[in-house]
């Protein structure tokens, strides 16, 4: 499978950025993602790629998960180049 270097490498897709406040998908995920900053290298493919979307990216360019709106898909995981985001079992 072909990792991007950054958000400007992927395919033209719709996205938006604002989380939905009435879909709070969070309360049923088997899986939840950890983020590491320090692996992190905020090229936004996660941010891109999360179909909630459950990320938002802070002031510095890092992203931010919303576990309330974070389905457990493990989609931002699996496309991270650097392995920032690893999925755990939700307790």
């Amino acid at each position: 499978m072909e990792k991007y270097k950054g958000y400007k490498d992927l395919p033209i897709m719709p996205i938006t950025d604002t989380p939905s406040t009435v879909n709070q998908t969070g309360f049923w995920k088997t899986f939840k993602p950890i983020f590491e900053m320090d692996k992190c290298i905020k090229c936004n493919i996660c941010w891109k790629f999360c179909p909630e979307p459950a990320i938002t990216l802070d002031e510095e360019g890092y992203p931010v998960i919303a576990l309330f709106h974070c389905k457990g898909c493990g989609i931002c995981a699996n496309e991270c180049p650097k392995d920032a985001i690893k999925m755990v079992m939700e307790e």
